[in-house]
């Protein structure tokens, strides 16, 4: 009896072993940032969630230091890259340690028989050229070597330069079709040839063949991985396998106790895709009990998991999305199904109060001039385990000045909503 209760954590035990994982159970230093952004990489859709995300974990580290770990030097440009930015999972933009490049790139290639991630949607422009999605794939490859020695400003700028360094080498009777306007929503900036190109930069760029370079006024930037870090992405089978299960693992250990199912989802791949990279870890896993169904930690993660909870930093004003808000097991973050819908919305998610591991409530700021307007929005306190109210509200205001001088804005009010 007493082995079978160990073998189910309580969602206290749960929230707090997140916590951790994600380097969110107390505050760190500037010399732990390459394993709080590891973890499991950072988001960055909208731009600067991912300084935001770092902020929470290590709030001494300033919006200029991030640069420099991201973008280098400006005087020097073989100083600093320590973290990279790159189309990784769901297709996203993701920052991550560029010296663990293979684990959130080259482990998302897919096998033969597996589709790509982010790709299923070009079966539009496919059907309309009447070409194959690997064809196309093989004659980007062979032009996109011209990052190398080029930087592209812009989205649209690198899709469309792409597409026209693609044009010789299609049949000729493809080639006005590849020039028309795109049926994917922007006919006026983008060619079905553009789109196309659209699609596959996301396997591109797990093969280490586009990366994103600084952020400009005009907008992003693109190059190559090896005219951006000065070496290549190793795809050596070897180096894969090992860089797959060192996803596995982050995985678990940030997300855990989950299913396959739950991993697929984060990684925005085919289930047959996740079952493969589970599997490889099956061994370093352990069986638990949540809820009375079963889940998956690492073995190594068991005295973490079943320690007692420990909330000493117990509120938390996060962006929306940042990695702790990325649980594909919702009701562990919020049990109410109608206050999920508020943090995790089609568009635009609101950034989330969060007590003792559970979202209390959400916030949002909107810039106005140099300073912003801030709402928040508090739940009922069904556990009566939240502080008091205006006390709690005082904290609330501490921490959006905090935020607010770290992105070098000025709050002009707080309101509190219902």
């Amino acid at each position: 009896m007493g082995e079978e209760k160990m073998n189910e954590p309580s969602v206290a035990q749960i929230r707090a072993f997140r916590l951790r994982a994600h380097h969110l159970d107390r505050t760190y230093a500037y010399e732990d940032i390459p394993e709080a952004v590891g973890a499991c990489g950072m988001q960055n859709t909208p731009p600067g969630a991912w300084e935001n995300a770092l902020y929470h974990r290590i709030p001494s580290c300033s919006l200029m230091q991030m640069e420099r770990l991201l973008y280098g030097s400006p005087t020097d440009s073989e100083t600093g890259k320590a973290l990279l930015q790159a189309w990784s999972l769901r297709g996203a933009p993701f920052v991550f340690p560029a010296s663990e490049s293979g684990t959130f790139l080259s482990a998302l290639i897919p096998q033969e028989d597996e589709p790509w991630i982010y790709t299923r949607g070009i079966t539009l422009a496919l059907d309309y050229l009447g070409m194959e999605m690997g064809h196309l794939f093989e004659l980007l490859k062979q032009v996109i070597s011209g990052l190398d020695r080029n930087v592209i400003v812009g989205k649209n700028p690198l899709d469309q330069t792409l597409a026209q360094w693609m044009l010789p080498a299609l049949p000729e009777e493809k080639r006005q079709l590849w020039m028309q306007p795109s049926m994917y929503g922007e006919p006026d900036r983008q060619t079905v040839g553009g789109a196309v190109v659209s699609f596959l930069l996301r396997p591109c760029a797990f093969c280490g063949l586009v990366v994103f370079g600084r952020r400009l006024p005009e907008g992003p930037s693109f190059t190559s991985f090896q005219n951006w870090l000065g070496t290549s992405l190793s795809l050596e089978e070897a180096a894969r396998r090992e860089a797959q299960k060192a996803l596995v693992r982050k995985y678990l250990h940030c997300y855990g106790p989950a299913v396959p199912a739950m991993f697929a989802d984060w990684l925005g791949c085919s289930k047959e895709q996740a079952r493969r990279l589970w599997a490889a870890v099956s061994e370093e896993m352990e069986e638990v009990r949540v809820s009375g169904k079963k889940a998956w930690i690492l073995a190594d993660d068991h005295d973490s998991l079943f320690s007692k909870p420990d909330f000493s930093r117990p509120l938390l004003l996060l962006n929306g999305y940042d990695p702790y808000l990325d649980q594909r097991d919702r009701a562990m973050l919020q049990p109410d199904k109608t206050l999920q819908r508020k943090i995790w919305r089609t568009v635009s998610n609101p950034g989330a109060v969060i007590f003792q591991g559970k979202a209390v409530g959400i916030w949002t700021s909107r810039k106005k001039g140099s300073g912003l307007d801030v709402e928040v929005t508090l739940w009922k306190d069904e556990e009566g385990k939240l502080p008091e109210e205006a006390t709690l509200f005082r904290e609330l205001s501490g921490m959006v000045e905090e935020w607010s001088a770290f992105r070098g804005l000025s709050v002009r009010g707080i309101r509190r909503t219902e």
